[in-house]
C-alpha cells in the first residue's frame, strides 16, 4: 500500500452504498461509531443504480421489497406499482438517504482496491483506486450478491463495429434501439425483463439462447391503495408473516404437499399462482423443491402455459426448459413468450452450436454471421462472491481471500471467514441472502454486526472472527440443506455455475426463519463460534 499520507481513521468503513450499506451506516452511526462508505458508482442504490437497463424491476412485491426498521418510513412512503421499477427504487433510496441524513458520510466515485488486515494494530488498512487510504477497527463488505457482471469473453469482441452493453452496467442516459438491429445475449431474468422492451424499439432483434428458463407473469400494476392502506394498519404482523417463512417474504404459503393432492387441485392451486403473478410459485406446495414427482407436474403447468402463448411450436419448444422449477431463479415478466410472435423477433439457439466469435459486422454462429449493430450481454453476474473477489482482501499473515476462497467460499453464518477479524459481510455466501427477500436478510444481517459490536465493546475486546471448527461445521451443514432439495440439479448462478472456472459450491443458505434463530442462539450464548479477544 501507498504510505505518502497517514490514512485517514475511522471505527468501520462499510464498502458499498446499496441497501446494506446504508443501513449498516445507519446503525453504526446510532452506535456512536464513526463510518464512511466508500461507493464505486456515482450514486448509492447497489444493484439498482448499475442494473438501469429496460424493463428492471423488482420480483418481490414493493411493500415486502422495502426496509422495515423504522415504522415511519414504512408508512410515508407511497409506492406507485405492485412491483416497483428500477428507478422508483433508486427514488426511494434517495428519500431514505435524506430522511436520515446520511449522505454526509457516503463516498462516491471511490473504488476500493486492497483491504488488508494490520496484526499489530488489529486494525483493517483500506485503499481506493485514487491511492486514498482509511484505518478502521471493522471492515463491512457490503457489496452486494449481484453486482459484480459477468461479461464472457468472446473472441473479436474487439473487432465489432457496434456498441456493446451489459444489462449490469447500462449507461445512465439509457439506449435508444429505434431502427437498430439488436443482439441480446442470454435469458435470463435481466434479458427477461428487457427484451419485450427492446423488441418494440428494434428493427430486428435476435435473442441468443443457451438455456432457456422458467418465467411466470409479473401480473404487475399500479398499487392498488386500499390495499396498501391494509397493509400499512398491519404492517407489523404482515412482516412478521414474512419473516416466519422459507424465503424471508410472504409467499401465501400452501403447506399441502402435491404428493398428497389430486391432479386436479394440483392444477388449481397452480392457476391460482399463475393468476396472483410473481414469485408465488415458490409458495405452491411444500415439497415442490424436494420431490422430484411434485416439481415435475408443477412444471409441466408452466410448460404447457408458454405453449399456449407462443404461436410457432419450434420455438414454443425452445422456450420451454426441462429442468427442476425453481432451480434457478424463477423470473417474473411482462410479456416475454408473447415477444417471440413477433415478426421482428428470432430466437437463436445456441445449446448445441454456440456462438462462435463476434465479428466487424456481428457475431457467428454455425458458419452464420448475423448482422448487428448493437450487442447486449444479459449474462449476468458473478453472484455471491465476484464483488468481494475483485477487491485484494487479505486477513492475518497476509493470507488473501481469494487464496482461502480457491476452492469455494468459506464462511460461518455467512458473516465471516476465519482469519479475518472483524471483516464482515452482508448476506455473504452461506447466509440465505439471494433466497430471500434481500432486504429482510440485509436488516437481519446489519442488526447482528452491529449487535456484535456492542457486545465486543460492553466486555472490552477488540477483534471477532470465526473459530475454524465452526466455520468448517457450518460449510457442511449449508451443503447438508441443499443437498436435501432439487437446488442442486441445474447449473445455476447459486453454484457460480455460469462463471468459467468458478468452483461449484450452492452458496445461499436455505430457509430464513431457521437461519435467524441459529443467529439468536449464538448471540445469546455469547457469541458461540467465534473467537473474541483484546487483540
Amino acid at each position: 500500500m501507498s504510505q505518502d499520507k497517514a490514512p485517514q481513521q475511522f471505527d468501520a468503513i462499510i464498502v458499498g452504498a446499496g441497501f446494506a450499506g446504508l443501513y449498516m451506516l445507519h446503525r453504526m452511526r446510532q452506535l456512536g461509531l464513526k463510518a464512511r462508505v466508500l461507493e464505486a458508482g456515482s450514486g448509492a442504490g447497489g444493484t439498482w443504480f448499475w442494473n438501469r437497463y429496460p424493463g428492471a424491476r423488482c420480483d418481490i412485491e414493493s411493500m415486502q421489497y422495502s426496509y422495515q426498521f423504522d415504522d415511519g418510513l414504512q408508512q410515508e412512503w407511497e409506492w406507485s406499482e405492485r412491483y416497483a421499477a428500477q428507478p422508483e427504487l433508486l427514488r426511494y433510496v434517495a428519500h431514505v438517504i435524506e430522511r436520515f441524513q446520511l449522505a454526509s458520510d457516503i463516498q462516491y466515485n471511490t473504488r476500493v482496491e486492497r483491504a488488508h488486515f494490520d496484526d499489530s494494530a488489529a486494525r483493517w488498512l483500506v485503499e481506493t483506486n485514487s491511492g486514498e487510504r482509511f484505518s478502521a477497527q471493522f471492515c463491512v463488505m457490503a457489496t452486494g450478491c449481484l453486482s459484480s457482471t459477468n461479461m464472457p469473453k468472446f473472441e473479436g469482441m474487439a473487432d465489432f463495429k457496434g456498441a456493446i452493453y451489459h444489462t449490469g452496467q447500462w449507461p445512465q442516459d439509457g439506449v435508444d434501439f429505434s431502427a437498430l438491429r439488436v443482439g441480446v445475449i442470454g435469458t435470463g431474468s435481466s434479458a427477461i425483463q428487457s427484451i419485450p422492451i427492446i423488441a418494440e424499439q428494434a428493427a430486428h432483434l435476435h435473442v441468443f439462447q443457451r438455456t432457456p428458463n422458467y418465467s411466470v407473469p409479473a401480473q404487475n400494476g399500479p398499487m392498488d391503495p386500499q390495499v396498501a392502506r391494509e397493509i400499512k394498519a398491519n404492517y407489523a404482523e404482515y412482516r412478521a408473516l414474512g419473516k416466519s417463512q422459507l424465503l424471508a417474504y410472504d409467499l401465501k404459503m400452501n403447506h399441502q404437499l402435491a404428493a398428497n393432492a389430486t391432479p386436479e387441485e394440483i392444477r388449481a392451486e397452480c392457476e391460482f399462482r399463475w393468476q396472483t403473478g410473481g414469485l408465488y410459485f415458490y409458495g405452491a406446495f411444500a415439497d415442490m423443491l424436494v420431490s422430484q414427482e411434485a416439481n415435475d407436474v408443477i412444471a409441466q403447468f408452466v410448460r404447457d402455459k408458454i405453449r399456449a402463448k407462443v404461436r410457432d411450436p419450434k420455438v414454443a419448444d425452445l422456450l420451454s426448459p426441462t429442468t427442476v422449477f425453481g432451480c434457478k431463479r424463477i423470473c417474473a415478466d411482462t410479456g416475454y413468450f408473447e415477444t417471440f410472435n413477433r415478426d421482428n423477433v428470432t430466437l437463436v439457439d445456441v445449446s448445441k452450436t454456440p456462438i462462435e466469435r463476434l465479428t466487424t459486422a456481428g457475431l457467428s454462429v454455425a458458419g452464420k454471421i448475423y448482422e448487428l449493430d448493437a450487442i447486449v450481454f444479459a449474462t449476468g453476474f458473478d453472484a455471491m462472491t465476484g464483488s468481494l473477489e475483485r477487491i485484494d482482501i487479505r486477513g492475518r499473515q497476509g493470507l488473501p481471500l481469494a487464496d482461502k476462497w480457491q476452492a469455494g467460499p468459506r464462511t460461518y453464518l455467512g458473516l465471516q471467514t476465519a482469519g479475518f477479524p472483524n471483516l464482515f459481510t452482508i448476506s455473504g455466501p452461506g447466509s440465505p441472502s439471494v433466497l430471500t427477500c434481500m432486504i429482510t436478510s440485509i436488516e437481519q444481517h446489519v442488526d447482528f454486526i452491529a449487535d456484535a459490536i456492542v457486545h465486543l465493546r460492553t466486555h472490552g475486546q477488540q477483534c471477532m472472527e470465526p473459530l475454524l471448527e465452526a466455520e468448517d461445521a457450518w460449510v457442511e451443514h449449508v451443503n447438508e440443506v441443499a443437498g436435501g432439495t432439487l437446488l442442486n440439479s441445474c447449473n445455476s448462478w447459486y453454484l457460480g455455475a455460469n462463471v468459467p472456472g468458478k468452483p461449484r459450491v450452492f452458496m445461499p443458505y436455505l430457509g430464513f426463519p431457521a437461519y435467524v434463530e441459529k443467529c439468536r442462539q449464538v448471540a445469546a450464548n455469547g457469541y458461540e463460534g467465534f473467537k473474541l479477544d483484546v487483540a
